[in-house]
């Protein structure tokens, strides 16, 4: 699992959700180095699959192309979706709703945004998608919010229990490598937040 490299959204500090957002010049610099970091180590993917995103999908393209390995986007890997307040700075949200607490799980950003707990349940569904596949060396590119509920799910933790105490932090361009061995049903963590 990857974050996408520093967007133009992440150096503006804004609420990027499912908005698009291009990589910055620090951010395509990033996925080079990956690539380059990659190549080096002889570390390939049967498949990329990315977040159709701008900023995901050019990390994925960058890494697709240096790999040589075949891309496919996928929808359900987007970013939370922020509703009106996409594209606004976190200072800009609170002049609008100066009480909204973003580590409240049933609160919709924007009025018409995606919940934590909508967030958790796509999480859910797209890694049944991921599991459907057949077995193999898979990239996922994505964000940041749907990384940290990816893990509450893949880890077995409710975030209605555990989001005030335990977070997960995906930098730009970190990885993480995990394996799923089907007949234990069982997924083994060896690396959090890696990068070269």
């Amino acid at each position: 699992f990857l974050r996408h490299g520093k967007s133009t959204g992440n150096t503006e500090g804004r609420l990027q959700g499912q908005s698009e957002y291009p990589l910055s010049e620090i951010g395509l610099q990033q996925a080079r180095q990956l690539a380059t970091y990659w190549c080096n180590q002889k570390r390939t993917f049967d498949q990329i699959i990315t977040s159709p995103l701008e900023r995901a999908r050019q990390t994925a393209e960058i890494l697709a192309e240096a790999l040589e390995v075949p891309i496919e986007t996928d929808p359900i890997w987007m970013e939370r979706f922020f509703g009106s307040w996409e594209g606004l700075t976190p200072e800009e949200v609170r002049q609008i709703h100066s009480n909204f607490d973003f580590s409240d799980l049933t609160q919709r950003p924007g009025q018409n945004g995606e919940s934590l707990l909508e967030l958790y349940a796509r999480t859910s569904q797209a890694l049944q998608s991921l599991l459907n596949r057949p077995a193999g060396e898979y990239l996922i590119v994505s964000h940041g919010a749907m990384l940290q509920m990816t893990f509450y799910t893949i880890l077995g933790l409710s975030p209605l229990l555990n989001f005030q105490r335990l977070r997960f932090q995906f930098e730009n361009t970190a990885f993480s490598n995990l394996s799923y061995d089907p007949r234990r049903q069982l997924w083994l963590v060896t690396g959090i937040n890696q990068t070269p």
